[in-house]
């Protein structure tokens, strides 16, 4: 059974910034990837952001470049999204996520993700 432990999200004006932790356990994997997919008002999902743990390459939503980032926390299966610059159009539900093997290139290609996170961008 994974499980997830996340937190952060919330509400920011344009501009602002939050951060998002999440710690995942239950699964085994020697390499795998931890990351975070999204989903708009209007139901459309895209994914986030992404870390592999074999060579902790980074992988960002072109949306997103520039302003997100993500890494690996101090406890293990721990990743950290650092969201600066909001705007509006980030405004969803994060999903922190799981896949066991790499940084998936479509977020339905997660093997695992958990109910999701509120983040709301609004003046």
């Amino acid at each position: 059974q994974v499980q997830f432990v996340e937190s952060g999200g919330g509400w920011v004006q344009p501009g602002g910034s939050l951060r998002l932790s999440c710690t995942a356990s239950g699964f085994t994997a020697e390499y795998y990837g931890l990351g975070w997919f999204r989903q708009f008002p209007g139901s459309e999902r895209e994914g986030v952001a992404c870390i592999t743990t074999r060579d902790e390459s980074t992988h960002y939503a072109d949306s997103v470049k520039g302003r997100f980032t993500i890494s690996r926390g101090n406890a293990k299966n721990t990743v950290i999204l650092e969201m600066n610059s909001l705007k509006p159009e980030d405004t969803g539900v994060y999903y922190c996520a799981v896949d066991t093997k790499r940084c998936p290139p479509y977020w339905d290609e997660y093997d695992y993700w958990d109910q999701g996170t509120q983040v709301t961008v609004s003046s």
